[in-house]
């Protein structure tokens, strides 16, 4: 009786198919569909015209192979090594075919009726649709998409002889390779695509090409993904609406004061250093997510560097220029619109490895403007630097420094690009499914306007950035020089509230936690939940994620974690009570600019909406 009810409740449990699930896939039109399809054609002609447009006329290089040189190279040591030895090359093939036999087997169960023993069920949101459990034939494509994606990793993890950074690109690259391979991704291995295509006769790929030709056309002949609609919002008008004034500039920055809100403030300013490869104003993207809105409410008077969208001006400008004629000019402006030299600083992403080293610098030069630092998500040690590595070494920076040289900066969309690879199965494939193959118009969503309003980086900046943090790791080991002098952060002493995101993959919390302890004074590690920017930006009414605190950054990360304490919602407010423990004294609000400079103009100034 038992064995019978168990086996009842496992044919419940299992999707049944029946033939008249088979209707949507069945074509009611074909005259449409075939008009239809000779128009997406055309539109898809007209796209492969944009590609081809600035190439013919030398405004591209028509060296489309370069990008997959590299690719290439890393996957024939992997190719290399498995094909040597033709017993272990025989034993990976009978092992993936075994795998794909047994595919085969519970898929012809299912078909006759039966209810296989199955694999657990993944969760992966590619596969929502309930016909990738239902329907035994899109089943069958999952299941051995997974296998294959699954025996490819193994192939890179079991090869031998590879260095680390090899292996390293090789595992990158492959999951690059399967995640573009994915059956989601193509009309006839989609379900949904396929009931969507046969439902409208195929109007929806003469939408998504005429979309894709649009994306092609505004990347000016690269395909400039559309991840948002771009025409509902604008910088000023829509997000970094916190009331403020522009009170300086130079050739790099704009620094802006905020309007106080409260009428004692915090006798210490507070200066924001934001990344210089994404625009500021993901600190104020709207009232009720903005950090610099929070902070204006707590009492701090406000300041934040708005950096230049650099061209081909700024090519010599390297982190030198950035610490001098950004942070140093900035404090200098502090000063002058408060009276104040003692100052809170903090420095979010790269702005924080450009705040770590001008520390650094300060320290050489007994400069002791800034009291307290606080890091956002900001890697100075770059051994647990995660997959943007992949992109860096001799190699592959020679060639980079050779196309920068040209024009004096890095085009904004290539840095876009290499953020959206590192979760391509989330920030690339969903987009194109759904413009290009769906002909859906993508939704208003603010944080993806911001994501997209991508910035150029100055030739020398970026040089010095990638040479020196992810290929050197010159700043722990003592050997990055700013301003003639080579830094050590031992000697940087004062307070530092170090925060990391658990799931951030641009600096992974373990890199975070190691470059903890670099310093020489006393670092308070903070480690919140989510990742690079929903875990900074996370206002306590929205009493969403958690945060944990614990002892020193010392031994590892995992050991540090398991005895720290998790505590609700926003880091925001500890972060709070952090700051006035080592200074709460206050003072008369202050108005943007003091007696001493005039307003230049209203924030968020003009440099944050130049658009590269």
């Amino acid at each position: 009786m038992t064995d019978s009810k168990h086996e009842s409740d496992e044919k419940a449990k299992a999707p049944s198919f029946d033939a008249k699930d088979l209707d949507p896939y069945l074509m009611k039109d074909p005259e449409a569909m075939a008009m239809n399809l000779a128009r997406a054609l055309e539109n898809l002609g007209k796209a492969a015209s944009a590609w081809l447009a600035p190439r013919e006329r030398g405004e591209i290089s028509q060296n489309v192979a370069e990008p997959m040189a590299d690719m290439v190279k890393t996957l024939s040591k992997v190719t290399e090594y498995w094909i040597s030895d033709p017993r272990r090359a025989f034993e990976a093939q009978t092992q993936l075919m075994s795998s794909y036999f047994g595919v085969w087997m519970r898929s012809m169960q299912r078909m006759q009726g039966e209810s296989p023993v199955s694999e657990p069920e993944r969760k992966d949101k590619r596969f929502a649709d309930e016909d990738w459990q239902k329907n035994p034939f899109f089943e069958f494509l999952k299941q051995v998409y997974f296998i294959t994606a699954d025996w490819a990793e193994k192939l890179v993890s079991e090869t031998e002889g590879l260095d680390e950074h090899t292996r390293h690109k090789a595992g990158f690259y492959v999951k690059q390779i399967t995640a573009a391979l994915s059956p989601t991704n193509f009309v006839a291995t989609n379900p949904q695509l396929y009931r969507e295509t046969i439902a409208t006769s195929g109007d929806n790929l003469v939408r998504g090409m005429k979309m894709l030709t649009e994306d092609i056309v505004a990347g000016h002949g690269d395909l400039k993904l559309r991840q948002t609609d771009m025409s509902k919002f604008a910088v000023g008008r829509d997000m970094a609406l916190t009331p403020g004034k522009v009170i300086a500039q130079n050739e790099i920055c704009q620094v802006i004061q905020y309007e106080a809100t409260t009428e004692t403030v915090l006798k210490r300013p507070l200066l924001i250093c934001p990344p210089w490869i994404n625009k500021f104003y993901i600190l104020d993207l709207n009232p009720q997510k903005s950090f610099v809105k929070w902070c204006v409410d707590q009492g701090h008077t406000v300041f934040v560097i708005s950096w230049v969208n650099p061209d081909t001006r700024h090519a010599e400008k390297d982190w030198t220029a950035y610490a001098r004629e950004g942070i140093d000019f900035a404090l200098g402006t502090v000063e002058k619109a408060t009276g104040e030299k003692d100052v809170n600083a903090i420095g979010y992403c790269v702005g924080g490895t450009l705040l770590a080293a001008t520390l650094a610098l300060h320290a050489k030069e007994k400069n002791k403007r800034i009291k307290t630092a606080t890091l956002f998500t900001t890697q100075v040690d770059f051994t647990h630097a995660g997959d943007l590595k992949v992109f860096v070494d001799e190699e592959q920076l020679a060639s980079l420094e050779a196309q920068m040289d040209k024009v004096g900066y890095l085009d904004g969309s290539k840095m876009a690009t290499a953020f959206n690879m590192l979760r391509a199965s989330e920030l690339i494939w969903p987009y194109f499914v759904n413009n290009y193959l769906k002909g859906q118009e993508p939704m208003p969503f603010d944080l993806l306007f911001w994501n997209a309003d991508s910035t150029r980086m100055a030739a020398a900046n970026h040089a010095f950035y990638l040479r020196n943090c992810y290929l050197k790791n010159a700043l722990t080991k003592d050997e990055m020089v700013l301003g003639g002098q080579k830094l050590s952060l031992k000697d940087v002493k004062i307070p530092i509230y170090n925060l990391a995101t658990r799931e951030d993959h641009i600096a992974p919390a373990k890199s975070v936690f190691l470059g903890s302890q670099f310093f020489g004074g006393k670092v308070d590690f903070v480690l919140a939940g989510s990742g690079h920017i929903a875990g900074v930006v996370n206002p306590p009414d929205k009493k969403k994620y958690q945060y944990w605190t614990g002892g020193p950054a010392k031994h590892e990360y995992e050991t540090w974690l398991d005895t720290a304490e998790e505590a609700p919602g926003s880091w925001w407010p500890h972060w709070q009570a952090w700051i006035e423990a080592k200074d709460d004294k206050r003072v008369p609000a202050r108005k943007p600019g003091g007696a001493a400079l005039n307003a230049i103009e209203e924030a968020p100034g003009s440099y944050v909406t130049e658009r590269a």
